[in-house]
């Protein structure tokens, strides 16, 4: 490839550039030659340095028309180094013309040198012709075989001296050129070598081709000047003559600095022997030179075919192939320092880059040899840009340039200094994988790896590992550790407890507690002068209710109403712990009743106060007093016998004492003295939860403290959702919700559990987290029975429970709570031999994925107080899914019961009979053994059960008396002191003196509990 660069171009016009260069930069135009033709002009950067004025000046390159016609027209002013991008480089006219005068005084001084040269060349050559002529044959017979004959060449005619003045010089006639084939290009086999000692003042160092060239194809390289500009002018004696074969040959492409001519002529094949004359400077070592790899960049680019590489004269011609005329460069390099007097004008070769290495004083940099092609370039050209596709592949970035130069200083510093770690607070979990610590400590996978190998532990990087070893890994890489747990994520739900100053007084919590049909629901009624009871079926009540009344003082008191039958249990339980006061409802004419005993039990465990109402007054044969005797069994003792608990006889029927109870009630209260923060965000209790098809999921929540407030995000147990609606017990809309106020909030994704906390919370981030954590964590403890017992005990109690029969049920209610409350009396139900399996329960209506799921198990679908849809009615009668509807939980348990009991195994009854002794066997053809017995107590009877006991060992149980003859007549029963003959179904193994028992089996049915 061939450069030309026209910035410093006297009176030539500025070339364009992409991008403006600031500084010390400017840009040039390179016309770029391809081996495949074609050409491309793009644009580099030249790097713009300091000129000096020059002692004298160099002289012009020739042309190629020069080479060939053997004239050299008017040399063109050489560039100034660095031109930045106008039309003279910044010179006026006057300076233009000293520059020209110089530069014709030096073509005057460098055509007498010519002259001279040529001179003593011709007589060394005339010298050594013979020997060399005689090399050269040799070698090329040893050739004949791999290289084409030569060719003959024309004696080569002296180079022509360049003109001193603008009129040519005498012409001298050109050498004949033979036009060889082009061979594929090869790589160097040897470098040529240069003499890499100054030249002394007032000498030209001239440039020797190596004679140890074994290449026998031609030359397809040219010629690469060496930098050009203004720099002083040294002349240079003409080089003994070391090759006399040498023709003469054109004047290398020079710059404006005088060089003489170098010899030229046949060089022979292979290698030369004989002598090869006096070199001042000396013996050279002979021998083949290892082969060089070039290297190109955007800097040092690949050069065209013909084009001679980077940092070297142009090469003589090959024996029997014609020398061709080095071409005119299309480029002058720039240089990149400042003149050397009376230093070499050409670019240093790589072999002369390796002896001046050599020869370098110790401790002291090497700079980069000009012209050599680099691998690292860090600088972005045009040409780069423009798609040159070696210098695109590469090129390396700058700050890959600027890193490796880091490393650089750092090695010649003494290595890299380790930076120091920085200590960090590491938040461990209970599980932790390795990548997830390495990327919280800010440290290399594979250095924990390492840490953890060293410790005996082999782990890979997605490995999880405990926190007690994640905290030693942190430890020992010099961090703190700060210890999290899962459960960390439920600090903080229910805030801290508020300061006194912040509190204001609440309502009291009442709840009504007491035995089933005591009244508890119509007493309530009565207080808030409504009719409840009269709409609940059965006339009991089956799930909890929340009422808050409003006195005639304006004083407002919040009730709770619990169901009384046994199943509501843990109703009342609820009940009991989210109270402030419990008021125990006994019927005047039934006394205290079991439920009535448990709900005593309840409110103790919850240390609640009790308030005594004794209903139904009104009716005849209620004793209050009995009463009373009835409570001092279970500890409670009222105030007319000295104790601390309220008693008030009251009749919700014909509503008396009802105005005495509201007062214990209030008195109770203000005793406690009852106070909550409004001010503070809501939390509380869920009391009970459904699922409406209109409204969705529907809970039923007391609030503790705080205000609830209608947009807040909630979360209740394992659902969360933002509160869309706030309804009171009359179903009135509200906007807010103060301490103490039971309402129905409408919004949460599901439907939470009875007795379940609600709090509010700032986000939905917060709220999901929360809810995920208890949901993973329900779900461990579901799946934690599944895995457990692994020793004998355990697996002989999983055999045995493969003898269990269950019941599958899909149970659906109207409301959580007694949801929950079917499951607590069915599991209750539950024997060593049977039990009921509830495959899904929940609240509302029977869907069809319900029957589809009870169809695969094989369950029947349970329906209290809910229906099933249409669709889903529809599906059970085509898929043969039997649907059963209750509205009072007692049918429901009974008929659950009956079912349960029906699975039991009867309990099988022996009735003794008699017994038979065997006193001889005989065997029947085509009957088989028949015994011969006598009955020795009771009875035998045909078809009755028998047992065979041989030497107190049962050889036979359970067996059945087949066919009993009396002699040749078969009868039904043989009595005591008689003989007869036996033979038994399915038994022939009867030997004489068997004792055959002879017994009836009933079958009794079984009844749960």
């Amino acid at each position: 490839m061939s450069d030309e660069n026209e910035n410093g171009r006297p009176g030539g016009r500025t070339p364009m550039t992409l991008k403006p260069r600031q500084g010390s930069v400017s840009a040039g135009v390179v016309k770029q030659s391809f081996s495949h033709g074609r050409t491309k002009t793009v644009v580099v950067e030249t790097k713009r340095t300091r000129t000096h004025a020059p002692a004298s000046g160099n002289l012009a390159a020739p042309s190629s028309a020069e080479r060939r016609h053997g004239e050299a027209p008017a040399p063109r002013p050489a560039p100034p180094q660095g031109g930045g991008g106008g039309s003279a480089g910044g010179l006026s006219q006057e300076e233009l013309r000293a520059r020209q005068r110089v530069v014709d005084a030096a073509r005057e001084a460098q055509a007498r040198q010519v002259a001279e040269q040529a001179a003593a060349e011709a007589r060394a050559r005339a010298a050594q012709e013979a020997a060399q002529r005689e090399a050269a044959a040799k070698a090329a017979a040893e050739r004949a075989a791999a290289a084409p004959p030569p060719v003959a060449q024309a004696p080569a005619a002296p180079a022509p001296a360049a003109p001193v003045t603008p009129p040519p010089a005498a012409p001298q006639a050109p050498r004949p050129v033979a036009q060889a084939p082009v061979a594929p290009s090869a790589p160097r086999q040897d470098a040529p070598r240069q003499d890499t000692r100054a030249a002394a003042p007032g000498q030209t160092r001239t440039y020797e081709p190596s004679r140890d060239r074994r290449d026998d194809r031609p030359s397809t390289t040219t010629y690469r000047p060496a930098p050009q500009g203004d720099r002083p002018f040294n002349q240079r004696a003409p080089r003994p003559d070391a090759n006399a074969n040498f023709g003469q040959r054109a004047p290398r492409p020079e710059g404006d600095r005088p060089r003489g001519p170098r010899p030229d002529g046949d060089r022979p094949q292979g290698d030369r022997g004989g002598y090869r004359g006096d070199r001042p400077q000396g013996d050279r070592p002979q021998g083949d030179r290892p082969q060089q790899t070039v290297r190109y960049s955007a800097l040092a680019p690949r050069p065209a075919p013909g084009a001679r590489g980077p940092g070297g004269p142009p090469r003589g011609p090959r024996p029997g192939v014609p020398a061709a005329a080095p071409a005119t460069p299309e480029i002058q390099r720039a240089t990149r320092s400042a003149p050397r007097p009376g230093g070499g004008a050409m670019d240093r070769r790589p072999d002369e880059d390796d002896d001046r290495r050599k020869n370098a004083a110790p401790n002291k940099a090497v700079s980069r040899v000009k012209g050599a092609p680099q691998r690292r370039e860090g600088r972005l050209t045009i040409q780069a840009v423009a798609g040159d596709g070696d210098s695109a592949d590469r090129m390396r970035s700058l700050a890959s340039v600027r890193r490796a130069r880091e490393r650089e200083k750092e090695k010649r510093r003494g290595g890299a200094v380790e930076q120091a770690r920085v200590a960090r607070e590491v938040v461990i979990p209970d599980v932790i994988t390795v990548q997830e610590l390495s990327n919280r400590m800010a440290v290399r996978g594979v250095d924990i790896i390492k840490f953890l190998m060293r410790q005996g532990v082999m782990l890979k990087i997605n490995d999880v590992i405990d926190n007690d070893t994640a905290e030693l890994v942190a430890t020992e890489f010099g961090h703190t550790v700060k210890r999290v747990s899962e459960a960390d994520v439920e600090e903080g739900f229910i805030g801290a407890d508020d300061h006194d100053e912040h509190m204001d007084l609440r309502p009291p919590v009442v709840t009504i507690m007491g035995h089933v049909d005591h009244g508890k629901t119509s007493l309530l009624d009565a207080l808030r002068s409504t009719d409840v009871a009269a709409g609940e079926a059965g006339g009991i009540t089956q799930h909890i209710g929340a009422y808050q009344v409003r006195l005639k003082d304006g004083q407002r008191v919040t009730f709770l109403d619990t169901p009384g039958h046994a199943a509501f249990s843990s109703m009342r339980a609820r009940g009991a712990n989210i109270t402030d006061i419990v008021v125990l409802v006994v019927a005047g004419d039934d006394g205290v009743m079991p439920q009535t005993i448990e709900a005593i039990k309840h409110a103790k465990a919850a240390e609640v106060p009790i308030i005594v109402a004794v209903n139904k007054m009104d009716k005849p044969g209620s004793d209050p007093t009995r009463v009373v005797n009835e409570l001092l069994q279970h500890e409670i003792v009222v105030e007319s016998l000295g104790g601390d608990t309220q008693l008030i006889e009251v009749s919700a029927k014909a509503r008396t004492g009802l105005d005495n109870l509201l007062e214990a009630i209030l008195l109770q209260a203000e005793v406690l003295d009852l106070k909550a923060n409004p001010d503070r965000s809501a939390d509380g209790v869920v009391i009970e939860a459904k699922l409406d098809k209109g409204r969705g999921a529907v809970s039923t929540v007391l609030v503790n403290r705080g205000t609830l407030k209608r947009g807040d995000i909630v979360v209740a147990g394992s659902q969360w959702g933002k509160v869309r609606a706030l309804l009171n017990e009359r179903n009135e809309q509200l906007q807010e919700a103060g301490p103490a106020t039971p309402v129905e909030i409408l919004g949460l994704d599901g439907v939470p559990s009875p007795g379940d906390a609600f709090a509010v919370v700032e986000n939905e981030a917060r709220a999901r987290e929360l809810t995920e954590y208890r949901i993973r964590l329900k779900r461990e403890k579901s799946m934690a029975p599944v895995g457990a017992g692994a020793s004998m005990a355990d697996m002989m109690a999983k055999l045995q429970d493969k003898k269990l029969k269950e019941l599958p049920l899909v149970i659906k209610a109207d409301v959580q709570g007694s949801a929950e409350a079917i499951i607590g009396s069915l599991d209750k139900m539950a024997t060593d031999e049977v039990r009921a399996r509830i495959i899904l329960s929940g609240a509302g209506a029977i869907s069809e994925s319900d029957v589809m799921l009870a169809k695969g198990a094989g369950a029947p679908v349970i329906g209290f107080n809910v229906r099933a849809s249409a669709q889903a009615r529809a599906l059970a009668e085509r898929e043969g899914v039997e649907i059963r509807y209750y509205a009072i939980i007692y049918d429901l348990l009974d008929d659950i019961k009956g079912v349960l009991s029906g699975m039991l195994a009867p309990i099988q009854r022996e009735t003794f009979l008699g017994n038979a002794e065997v006193l001889q066997a005989f065997d029947i053809s085509k009957i088989g053994k028949v015994a011969g017995c006598k009955v020795t107590e009771g009875v035998v009877r045909k078809g009755a059960k028998v047992r065979i006991i041989r030497q107190d060992i049962v050889v036979l149980e359970l067996g059945t008396l087949q066919t009993l003859k009396r002699f040749k007549d078969e009868v039904n029963e043989v009595p005591v002191g008689q003989e007869c003959g036996m033979m038994f179904a399915g038994f022939q193994d009867i030997k004489v003196g068997d004792t055959i028992e002879c017994f009836t089996v009933e079958e009794i049915k079984r009844q749960l509990d």
